[in-house]
């Protein structure tokens, strides 16, 4: 493989290589970039949902701790 680039101009190597790769498999890399933004986005949701209901929960049950010493 390095006999194959090593006779080829420079911008062939580090400007027409990567463009055909980005053409060729850019939908693909899109997609994956696609999943994990929305992965990452899903757990945030996650943790923000379950941080809210704790903090629900705790102040609930220490507000009615509070009330039931009567």
């Amino acid at each position: 493989m390095r006999e194959i680039f090593a006779g080829l101009p420079w911008w062939v190597k580090w400007v027409a290589v990567p463009v055909i790769a980005l053409v060729v498999f850019g939908g693909l890399i899109a997609s994956i970039l696609g999943f994990v933004i929305a992965l990452l986005f899903k757990l945030l949701v996650f943790v923000a949902l379950v941080g809210g209901l704790v903090y629900v929960v705790r102040k609930f049950l220490s507000s009615s701790s509070s009330r039931g010493d009567w």
